[in-house]
């Protein structure tokens, strides 16, 4: 007669094989769980292809920015440095938009700034007499300041008039004499003037500078400036005036930035083998078929890196000689990357730089090739690498459907199978009692 172990297995008679019923179970939900693993394992590698890509994708970003900088009409490359024959009287900047060219400047006079400062009181704090006074920067309307209770010294009298913000500074000087008050307008220049009236409150005040604008003359054009920062005079040109000088003529020249250029050309450089070298880690797969990404497979992809490949060794003709990246010594790589042999480079910036600015922004130009096929893959909604994207992001869009219909499935299929099993269970344990039931009235039947 058959038993149940300790262990859930039903013992049928000697001789017989147990059946364990829950492990037949397990191999059951087993075979109906394998479909769902598979879709699951393809959507982990679907989420590694779209995670690899967006990476590329922001390489690419990064290295049309640097193209931009050598493809730009304001980029680096038409940079120009500003240089004074005597930075002691000026120097000055220039931005992108500024020309070639040399300028006879002839500083006159700086800009002031308008100051006052009172008569001496023992300290900072000494009590002073109640009244008033008028303060007016430049033709602004006249405040009123009040010496009163909460504000009878020094120290609460600057407090005061920098808190009515009246145009002025206000701060307490203390040297050997005592203290005393000290007003400096917030505007340079003529503009910035400080006019004092309706004194009543025993203090004087005397005037310690007087404010006025910059004089000088810009290619023989005279100038007034407010202050001794001068933009816009020369287009594109800020002057920064440190000096009188009437009787000396300072000469300003502007000249192609050719460190910043050279900057520009190794930032290119570098953002380039960031983006190729992502790319090949995709497609590098070893002989016995290890290595390689999750891309290895993408086809688009590949249309990508040899898009790249041909339009960083795009070439024309004439120029001077420099016909591509190349001749600048910009040079390609066996596996593609770019190395820059900066004396080339450098030859290149200070002998002909006119070629060179042409090669990177003529309308026919290598960096007009470059900056179009950049344009092509990069593009947001169109580009190569977003099309790419989009197609993973449907994939991976489809296999989540899959997923949630085939969990839904499982979950039904668990349930009937469970119930299926149980049932069998139990059959099979009522089994011995009826065995004994049966062999017992078999049993009657024999001795009767």
């Amino acid at each position: 007669m058959g038993t149940i172990n300790s262990f859930g297995n039903v013992l049928l008679p000697a001789g017989s094989t147990p059946i364990d019923v829950q492990s037949l179970l397990n191999a059951a939900l087993a075979a109906a769980q394998a479909p769902l693993t598979s879709l699951q394992q393809q959507q982990t590698t679907v989420e590694t292809q779209s995670a690899a890509l967006q990476n590329i994708a922001a390489d690419v970003t990064a290295l049309t920015t640097a193209a931009q900088a050598l493809t730009s009409s304001t980029g680096a490359i038409n940079a120009l440095s500003a240089n004074s024959s005597d930075p002691t009287v000026l120097s000055a900047s220039a931005d992108v938009t500024a020309q070639a060219g040399t300028h006879a400047i002839v500083v006159n006079s700086l800009a002031t700034t308008a100051s006052y400062y009172t008569s001496a009181v023992a300290s900072a704090t000494t009590p002073l007499a109640n009244g008033s006074f008028q303060i007016a920067v430049g033709s602004n309307p006249a405040a009123t300041v009040t010496i009163g209770s909460s504000d009878n010294t020094l120290n609460g009298l600057a407090a005061a008039i920098n808190g009515q913000n009246v145009g002025v500074t206000a701060s307490v000087i203390t040297d050997a004499n005592g203290a005393r008050l000290a007003l400096v307008s917030n505007t340079s220049g003529g503009s910035g003037s400080i006019t004092i009236s309706g004194n009543t409150t025993g203090l004087t005040f005397n005037l310690a500078a007087a404010g006025a604008n910059a004089s000088l003359t810009v290619d023989g054009v005279p100038v007034n400036s407010t202050s001794n920062t001068v933009s816009g005079v020369i287009p594109g040109v800020t002057l920064n005036l440190s000096g009188a000088a009437p009787d000396e003529t300072v000469s300003l020249s502007l000249t192609p930035d050719t460190s910043q250029a050279a900057t520009a050309v190794s930032q290119f450089v570098s953002a380039w083998n960031t983006v190729i070298g992502d790319i090949n880690t995709q497609f590098n797969v070893s002989p016995d078929g290890t290595g390689g990404g999750a891309l290895e497979a993408d086809n688009n992809l590949r249309d990508v890196q040899n898009q790249l490949l041909s339009a960083v060794t795009y070439s024309i003709s004439g120029n001077g000689g420099l016909v591509n990246l190349a001749s600048i010594g910009i040079n390609m790589n066996t596996d593609g990357t770019l190395s820059l042999d900066s004396g080339t480079l450098s030859n290149a910036l200070n002998g002909n730089f006119a070629a060179v600015q042409n090669l990177l922004q003529g309308t026919s130009g290598v960096g007009a090739f470059l900056s179009s096929t950049l344009n092509q893959i990069s593009d947001p909604t169109q580009g190569s690498i977003a099309l790419d994207l989009q197609g993973i992001s449907q994939t991976n869009q489809s296999l989540t459907q899959q997923i949630g219909a085939m969990q839904t499935l499982l979950a039904s299929q668990t349930q009937t199978l469970t119930a299926q099993y149980a049932q069998m269970e139990t059959t099979l344990q009522e089994m011995p009692q009826l065995q004994s039931e049966i062999t017992s009235q078999l049993t009657g039947l024999s001795n009767g």
